[in-house]
């Protein structure tokens, strides 16, 4: 290769100082790493596996509340501060692990700060007592705000000798849970070193703040301000002249959600009329809406179109978005504010989000960034951003921009990004990443001149060696196959020379094998059993829990979690393989001869989602994946004697027995000789 646009991408670390709660100009985005009950997908070690990979879309990562709950939680009862992360998403070697290897990669981890309530140990009233650097932290029955639950908590304190905060809540009362008095020094103080200890010790960036409607928004300043973390954000869920009167209420030290922003998207999207992106929402318009102060709150909107709250869930208290998941992120990832991707988005639309952030970032669009309305109708919408991007949703092919002044980068169903021509760059509609197949990449050229051409190298990072390269016309597509980490550098070629260069990094991995079923996992005739491959993050003993509804029976004790499992050994990919046996014992001794349902757990937790029970099911967290038959032994008979003997292939007598059934009974695999014919126990 004669010429190389430039040297191999290399990830440089830019650290961002603070300014006022969120800082000014932020290019960032933001990934919402999970969802509802997303117990398997935003395990620390999963979520550390996938590090690399995120790193080359996303600057934070927001993450559940990581403290020990006492049970399966995703975090919003909090219980422990300081002492106990055995959270249900693993534990706290496994939570600093993954905090470290984001920090590697110049991501920074965003923690779940639940302070508006509390969970308590045994009562209504008691906390659990920690400590940290030598001192002590614990909250009191003082430390629950006078009105908490409608007055019930101080009924119950009133009967039972303790004593309550003089102070009412200074936000909105949410009752299941202790409110915390935040007026309370003792608060304060736990509060403060609880911040300190996630950003010093356990080496978050920033906080994202649970229910800020529920204390004062002058605490969240206070606490800001003491901890300095670099990105705050509240969930401040309400119009938006109220999050307004909450940004300021902490002296503008903290950024909040848009939520707004996500509603003009919904109601656009589920009434099919794209025009109400330009319209309010129940009278509120969204922080970064050019009609709102001006758009002077862009630098403390944190954007996003769906998250955990307002995902499709079981119950119908939810409202999500019910299609064009696509359009919303294409509108989200083009627009000012810092957007926030949920997780069940990435998952599905991966290689089409990763494009538009690579648009977005190539376009240095910002959290500040100012954009202009160019069409609004009921079937599609349009904007510029900064007159660098230009973003279509709805109907898209209605929205021609002159080729003179902008080029499409990228389009599918609902949604078209162009770039501006004045940017004079090379472009690749593959954002860098993981891949385990091979996939093409369509070149093109973003130019003033129409007759610009791009030079093109794929180059092995192993061995720096041009595997391939190319002069080729804008529209081009290659094909990168390689089964190696390769650079894909691209630049115009103008008759000046080459200039506009961009790179792509993408890293081969082997897919994901299927979980195979070890030799080990044996079904002795007439048992009723199950196999379940564990976790890497589940250490404790495995429990398990069956029961049948109709008749109703429990197989497991009727405690949870249940009766312990007997470990056999370790499945090809490193897993520890568990199994449950019935002992023959049932709760209610109905007429069930085996369970409906079966959750295998982690001692307690995490555990599983209830799984359909087969008989020698072999389970893995996230469900059945095979069935293990039964060892036959049926062909085994008696000798005229009436007994059954079982030797070695080396001619050893093994054992004599009268019942055929327990002629390989707890022997392990191989190959006997039973009655003078050969036997194989798998």
């Amino acid at each position: 290769m004669k010429r190389i646009c430039t040297s191999i991408l290399f990830l440089a670390v830019t650290l961002v100082t603070m300014a006022q709660g969120w800082p000014n100009d932020y290019k960032g985005v933001m990934l919402q790493s999970f969802y509802w009950d997303s117990f398997e997908d935003t395990q620390w070690t999963t979520l550390t596996k996938q590090s690399a990979d995120l790193s080359y879309s996303f600057d934070l990562i927001w993450i559940p509340q990581s403290g020990n709950c006492g049970s399966t939680s995703m975090g919003y009862d909090d219980l422990w501060w300081f002492n106990d992360y055995n959270s249900s998403f693993g534990n706290e070697t496994q939570l600093r692990t993954m905090i470290k290897a984001f920090k590697l990669f110049g991501v920074g981890t965003i923690a779940d700060v639940v302070i508006n309530h509390r969970k308590n140990v045994s009562n209504w009233v008691d906390f659990p007592k920690e400590e940290y650097n030598g001192v002590t932290y614990e909250m009191v029955s003082t430390d629950i705000v006078a009105n908490d639950d409608g007055g019930d908590t101080k009924k119950w304190a009133t009967d039972n000798g303790y004593s309550l905060s003089t102070h009412n809540d200074s936000g909105e009362d949410w009752p299941g849970m202790r409110d915390l008095d935040h007026y309370s020094e003792n608060v304060q103080t736990i509060v403060k070193a609880y911040l300190d200890f996630l950003l010093n010790d356990l080496g978050y960036a920033g906080f994202r703040y649970d229910m800020v409607k529920g204390y004062g928004a002058e605490y969240t300043k206070m606490y800001n301000q003491s901890a300095k973390p670099e990105f705050s954000v509240g969930e401040c869920w309400d119009s938006s002249s109220t999050i307004k009167k909450w940004i300021d209420g902490t002296d503008k030290e903290s950024a909040a959600f848009d939520f707004q922003f996500r509603y003009t998207i919904r109601n656009a999207i589920n009434n099919g009329d794209w025009s109400k992106l330009a319209q309010k929402n129940e009278g509120s318009w969204p922080l970064v809406s050019n009609d709102f102060e001006n758009g002077s709150y862009r630098q403390w909107a944190v954007t996003f179109v769906e998250n955990h709250d307002t995902e499709k869930r079981s119950n119908a208290a939810q409202d999500p978005i019910k299609k064009d998941t696509l359009a919303a992120n294409a509108y989200l990832l083009a627009m000012p504010g810092t957007p926030c991707v949920f997780l069940k988005h990435w998952q599905a639309y991966k290689p089409e989000i990763k494009a538009m952030i690579e648009a977005r970032k190539l376009a240095e669009i910002g959290n500040t960034s100012t954009y202009t309305n160019i069409e609004s109708q009921k079937k599609y919408y349009a904007n510029t951003v900064d007159d660098k991007l230009l973003v279509v949703v709805g109907d898209e092919q209605q929205v021609t921009p002159d080729a003179t002044q902008w080029t499409k980068i990228l389009s599918g169903y609902h949604y078209a990004y162009y770039l501006a021509n004045t940017l004079e760059t090379a472009w690749a509609d593959k954002g860098s990443g993981e891949f385990s197949e091979p996939f093409d990449v369509t070149l093109t050229a973003v130019s003033a001149d129409p007759d610009a051409k791009l030079y093109y190298g794929v180059i092995s990072v192993d061995t720096g060696d041009v595997l391939e390269e190319g002069k080729v016309e804008s529209g081009t597509k290659i094909s990168i196959d390689a089964k190696e980490e390769v650079v894909l550098s691209v630049c115009l070629s103008l008759s000046s020379g080459l200039t506009g260069a961009i790179n792509r990094v993408f890293t081969y991995t082997e897919p994901e094998a299927e979980p195979v079923i070890p030799d080990f996992c044996q079904v002795n005739e007439g048992e009723v059993c199950a196999f379940f491959e564990a976790p890497e993050a589940w250490t404790n003993t495995i429990h398990c829990w069956a029961w049948s509804d109709k008749p109703s029976e429990n197989f497991t004790g009727g405690t949870w979690p249940g009766v312990a499992c007997e470990e056999l050994g370790t499945a090809p990919n490193g897993n520890k393989v568990w199994k449950w046996t019935w002992d023959g014992k049932k709760q209610n001794n109905s007429s069930a001869t085996q369970p409906q349902m079966i959750i295998f757990n982690n001692n307690g937790q995490p555990q599983q989602d209830d799984q359909v029970f087969k008989n020698g099911g072999y389970y893995i967290r996230k469900g059945l994946q095979g069935v293990v038959t039964p060892t036959a032994i049926r062909d085994i008979q008696t000798t005229k004697e009436g007994v059954v003997k079982v030797y070695s292939l080396d001619g050893r007598l093994l054992r004599t027995v009268k019942d055929s059934r327990e002629a390989t009974s707890g022997l392990p695999k191989g190959i006997y000789i039973i009655n003078n014919r050969k036997f194989v126990l798998k």
